[in-house]
């Protein structure tokens, strides 16, 4: 991961409070397919680390498909292409989300993440 990168990641956590979690560039996150037509919001939320997964999943607009095909998984290396506007984002801890468009955005905790 680009120093740049994980230096506003660190940044970002510090200002929420919260730990920072490394996301390694050789682990994958969920993505919806949409999150490259360039609707808004990019929405992200982060479960327990599990295997090679860090967690995240990221889509575009509302809320996310119940279809078991919409996340596809791509390495975290790759958001670069996908979605880099999510990179920012993804130090935060389990259990946090994240929600941004042009000029705007928000993040918050959401301990509902964490329940099995």
């Amino acid at each position: 991961m680009r120093e740049d990168v994980r230096a506003s990641q660190i940044r970002l956590c510090e200002e929420y409070g919260t730990p920072f979690v490394e996301s390694p560039s050789d682990m994958k996150v969920g993505i919806s397919l949409n999150v490259r037509s360039g609707l808004m919001p990019i929405n992200g939320l982060r479960h327990s680390i599990q295997g090679d997964t860090t967690g995240w999943y990221i889509w575009a607009g509302g809320e996310p498909s119940t279809d078991p095909d919409f996340f596809h998984p791509v390495h975290i290396a790759h958001l670069v292409e996908w979605c880099p506007l999510a990179l920012k984002f993804l130090g935060l801890p389990p259990g946090w989300r994240f929600q941004v468009t042009d000029g705007h955005e928000d993040v918050w905790e959401d301990p509902t993440l964490l329940e099995p």
